[in-house]
């Protein structure tokens, strides 16, 4: 049998969360659940964690 070529994964993109300069600095959210060192993802009407699925809704300007 021939072997399955495996998909390449995408290199994580962690470092877009940190700003730098004289120190690092983090620029995204934490989860409140799991505590520091986990950001939560920005949607266009909510930020969620990946994590534990946590999820709070914004404001709407409409």
């Amino acid at each position: 049998m021939a072997k399955k070529q495996r998909k390449k994964n995408a290199p994580t993109k962690v470092w877009k969360f940190y700003e730098a300069g004289s120190e690092l600095k983090r620029s995204g959210r934490f989860c409140p659940k799991c505590g520091a060192g986990v950001f939560m993802a920005k949607h266009r009407d909510r930020v969620t964690c990946g994590r534990c699925g946590y999820t709070e809704f914004l404001k709407s300007t409409s």
